[in-house]
């Protein structure tokens, strides 16, 4: 198992490497930002010198050295507008994304799994019928015009929840989070809600179809002739089989939440880093928009590797395969 795991974190590293040097070429390919930031009426000379002081009239490579040997010291630059460490920007506006992220999850989750589960149990019941219908809704309406509606009817019709921010928060381990404050929650309810349509649908589709599969083997056919009852069959034989594939999913769905929460971030002007990644490619400030796709790169490798090392401790077969593959 730690041989496994060993190799695992050699291949992220491996990953994350290639992956900064795309990101890099790609951002630094794109337009001058020196255009943006001096005074259009500025000579020449100023702009030579705006465009030293920023390294940008060194050779690409050398450009790409330099941020790869900072990088490996945790400094990912400095924000050509504001003047202060790129990964700094970042972090302070990640706890809201994490936080906004992370509800949406449990509530794909927590509903998803069941409700599923129901679908794939009851197939052809009015229940399976209509669980099925809604998943078909939430993959069809698209994010920005689910967040509009949830406006109109809870903030403007019903006044019930507010339309944006983020609401009070209070500091848990020294990052404040708004989840433990009432005026959070209710802050929180509704783009937590229109960032999980999705995944929640994706969750049921996705765990009735491995219910129907299961409950055709023959070890389920099998606990059912030893006279086991329904919910240890279901809760011991269905579930913990099923699970692999849905563990694998809700990681790297965890990602893309993080990553593409952009949309509900703005519907609901909730502060977190979509608003600075929109901002700083307004302004073509690389550093930040560098730094926020090496954060997001990161947090997708990470997460990788926790699921792979999550997927052999369920199944065993994948770190043994691993090895027989890699001698």
């Amino acid at each position: 198992m730690l041989a496994y795991a060993i190799r695992r974190f050699g291949q992220s590293l491996l990953v994350l490497v290639l992956m900064s040097f795309l990101v890099f070429l790609g951002v630094f390919a794109i337009g001058d930002p020196v255009e943006l930031l001096i005074n259009p009426e500025a000579d020449a000379v100023e702009r030579a010198r705006a465009t030293a002081a920023l390294g940008l009239d060194k050779p690409i490579l050398q450009q790409y050295g330099t941020f790869l040997s900072n990088a490996a010291s945790g400094d990912l630059g400095r924000s050509f507008v504001f003047n202060v460490p790129a990964i700094n920007l970042i972090l302070d506006k990640l706890p809201a994304t994490i936080e906004l992220a992370l509800a949406a999850m449990v509530i794909a989750i927590t509903l998803g799994i069941p409700l599923g589960l129901i679908a794939g149990l009851k197939p052809h019941s009015f229940v399976g019928r209509a669980i099925m219908a809604g998943s078909i809704v939430g993959f069809s309406l698209p994010t920005f015009w689910v967040g509009l509606v949830l406006i109109m009817l809870f903030s403007v019709q019903l006044g019930w929840l507010p339309s944006n921010g983020r609401g009070e928060t209070v500091l848990l381990f020294g990052i404040p989070v708004s989840f433990l404050t009432w005026d959070g929650l209710v802050h929180l309810a509704m783009p937590a809600l229109n960032l999980a349509l999705f995944k929640l649908s994706l969750l049921i589709r996705l765990t009735r179809a491995s219910t129907r599969e299961a409950v055709l083997q023959d070890y389920v056919k099998f606990a059912r002739a030893k006279g086991l009852g329904p919910g240890r069959v279901i809760g011991v034989h269905v579930l913990k089989n099923i699970l692999i594939p849905i563990v694998t999913v809700i990681g790297l769905e965890l990602g893309s939440v993080i990553a593409f929460a952009i949309v509900t971030e703005s519907i609901f002007a909730w502060p977190g880093t979509g608003k600075l990644l929109i901002d700083s490619i307004n302004l073509l400030d690389r550093p930040v928009v560098v730094a926020y796709l090496m954060v997001i790169v990161t947090l997708f490798i990470a997460i990788n590797f926790v699921v792979d090392v999550a997927y052999s401790l369920l199944d065993p077969r994948v770190r043994l395969g691993s090895s027989a593959n890699a001698h």
